[in-house]
């Protein structure tokens, strides 16, 4: 039996988009927890700094001893920096196109482009029966509005990013990174797998920011292997 597997999501107001590799991973017997981020998937007033998110996600996973922690974007940013905080407290880490590391003049494209992928990624679930109320409340009519809130905590987390190294993760660190992300490139899963002496990066074509929507089945099949991957 594998450990239970902690899923962080990215940038976006609703986990729906996971359902079908979710559900797949659970036919293949994996214990799966998904959390709701405050201010996204959690409802949230507050401006979060990287250390607030650190200390929300010990608070999540005292319940849930020794778990493998997937993080896809903003929350592999969150994971790295609470192994950086509280070291081996995962059993591993997986990065789905994670964000976390600056590379050169990257942080307003990024800021840009994370409200632009939540629109794509969310933009199909409006013609889904009793979803479509909290995809245009989550998307608003430009598809690019987000709470005032959250733009202070993107820029939080991006400032977070200039000076963070993931040098003094221990954990080991299984990357899935997609060839084709245009948010967190490959570069940046390039300078991360070259800073993170435990990390082993595994790329695949096709895949763009959001593969869980576009390719679940490999997705799934991919975190399956890198769940009982050696470490």
């Amino acid at each position: 039996m594998t450990a239970p597997l902690v899923i962080i999501h990215g940038w976006t107001y609703t986990i729906k988009p996971w359902d079908k590799t979710v559900a797949i991973l659970k036919e293949m017997g994996v214990e799966v927890h998904q959390l709701r981020v405050p201010g996204l998937t959690q409802p949230s007033d507050a401006v979060w700094t990287i250390d607030a998110y650190v200390a929300w996600l010990d608070q999540e996973l005292q319940a849930i001893p020794n778990p493998i922690v997937l993080g896809h974007s903003n929350g592999g940013r969150i994971a790295m920096h609470y192994l950086a905080q509280h070291p081996n407290r995962f059993k591993k880490l997986i990065l789905l196109n994670s964000a976390g590391v600056a590379i050169s003049s990257t942080s307003q494209s990024l800021k840009k482009t994370a409200v632009k992928a939540s629109a794509k990624i969310l933009k199909p679930l409006k013609y889904i029966p009793g979803v479509r109320r909290v995809v245009y409340r989550a998307l608003g009519s430009d598809y690019g509005r987000a709470p005032k809130n959250m733009q202070a905590t993107l820029n939080n987390m991006l400032a977070a990013d200039k000076d963070f190294s993931p040098r003094m993760i221990a954990t080991p660190t299984i990357m899935l990174w997609g060839e084709s992300d245009n948010v967190t490139s490959l570069a940046i899963g390039k300078k991360i797998a070259d800073e993170l002496p435990t990390a082993t990066l595994h790329t695949f074509p096709g895949w763009g920011h959001a593969p869980y929507l576009t390719h679940p089945e490999q997705v799934a099949d991919a975190i399956m292997a890198a769940m009982q991957e050696s470490a």
